[in-house]
């Protein structure tokens, strides 16, 4: 399902000009000319913001979180998130889409899928701070809001991992296999079990992969 600026801000006054014999730049005859202080990267900053907006769409309904709480929390300015994503529909849009989470949850040989989901669960959570797919856990809190997010993981998730699948009872099997991996997230990322935490990604891929491929195979 496809998903639905400002002035530049932290302008500084011009340097005046160099006196006589200075070196272009304003660097004096044998010293290294200034350099400007590094920009942050954009897409980092997208990230940051995407990632800020999801944390809070699991905290508060959408119509109670304002763009400076989604700034506040990436550390960027509220016209930069309008610059990047236009308004704070078109951001949320984005955060409600599962389109670009399915491509990498799902980016795998069929007989290897159940362990790629479970180690790109984890290495999200524990590497990314981002789950590509616990979000859905909390549509009840969005209102209509929830019914956009769950249409998009229908679709985008379910669904499409059923047209991967084929043979008989594809979608069953593909709801079962991503209601096998919510749980490990909602356990791992919410419930914040301690044993799980404390256990290596390798080691709980090992034991958690089987249960999913046992659901993906026809």
């Amino acid at each position: 399902m496809s998903t639905v600026t400002t002035p530049p801000t932290g302008l500084t006054a011009p340097a005046p000009l160099p006196p006589s014999g200075d070196q272009p730049g304003g660097a004096a005859p044998g010293e290294a000319a200034p350099t400007a202080p590094p920009r942050r990267d954009a897409e980092a900053s997208r990230a940051a913001i995407l990632r800020a907006a999801r944390h809070l769409l699991a905290r508060h309904a959408h119509a109670d979180i304002t763009l400076k709480a989604v700034a506040d929390r990436a550390g960027v300015s509220p016209p930069l998130i309008l610059k990047y994503f236009g308004n704070k529909d078109a951001l949320f849009a984005r955060v409600m889409s599962f389109e670009s989470d399915a491509d990498a949850l799902l980016d795998a040989p069929l007989e290897d899928l159940g362990r790629h989901m479970v180690r790109h669960l984890l290495e999200g959570q524990t590497q990314r701070g981002a789950d590509p797919v616990l979000r859905i856990v909390f549509a009840p809190l969005q209102g209509e809001q929830g019914d956009i997010l769950r249409a998009n993981f229908r679709t985008q998730v379910s669904e499409r991992l059923a047209e991967r699948l084929g043979g008989p009872d594809a979608g069953l099997r593909a709801e079962l296999a991503v209601s096998t991996l919510l749980g490990l997230g909602v356990m791992y990322g919410i419930a914040r079990g301690t044993h799980l935490r404390a256990t290596a990604v390798d080691a709980i891929v090992d034991r958690y992969a089987p249960a999913v491929q046992a659901q993906l195979a026809p």
